[in-house]
């Protein structure tokens, strides 16, 4: 959707590091399995919390690159004026699902904090994984600004 030099590397990272994390969690998991008795149990909410990451994450991406799911069958049968009307009220409605997540997430992480919530299986502050629920989809709610903006300045002009 962007031009190459529109497209930012900070998604690419973000995602290969919380992978990386996963998978030396997941290793260390197994060897300690493999090797003892015990079990690293309570990594488990580590892992889920960075893969929920890396969803938000590989959605900005998606949004960024053009690449987020659409079903185009009866888009692609459209002229291109109309298609791109669909396209910008597409994009609409996904800002404003984002914008209801940072509003409501942002509500959901102050009650966590306020109420001194912890998680289950560290006893950490549920509020540190809450967080991250408002601060990533304003990162995802940016880039479909951004791809918004693009399109924008390459809109389609029917023909009178």
């Amino acid at each position: 959707m962007l031009p190459p030099k529109a497209r930012f590397r900070l998604e690419r990272f973000l995602g290969a590091a919380a992978m990386a994390a996963v998978v030396l969690i997941t290793l260390a998991n197994v060897l300690v399995r493999y090797f003892t008795d015990m079990s690293f149990a309570f990594t488990e909410e580590i892992s889920v919390f960075l893969l929920v990451f890396l969803t938000f994450i590989g959605s900005a991406k998606a949004f960024l690159d053009g690449n987020q799911i659409a079903v185009t069958y009866f888009i692609d049968k459209l002229p291109p004026a109309r298609r791109h009307q669909v396209l910008l009220f597409a994009l609409s409605m996904s800002a404003l699902m984002m914008a209801l997540l940072v509003w409501y997430g942002a509500r959901m992480t102050w009650d966590d904090y306020d109420l001194e919530v912890t998680s289950p299986g560290l006893g950490w502050p549920q509020w540190m994984y809450t967080v991250w629920l408002p601060v990533l989809s304003l990162l995802v709610f940016a880039r479909i600004v951004q791809g918004m903006v693009h399109l924008f300045k390459h809109r389609v002009r029917p023909h009178a």
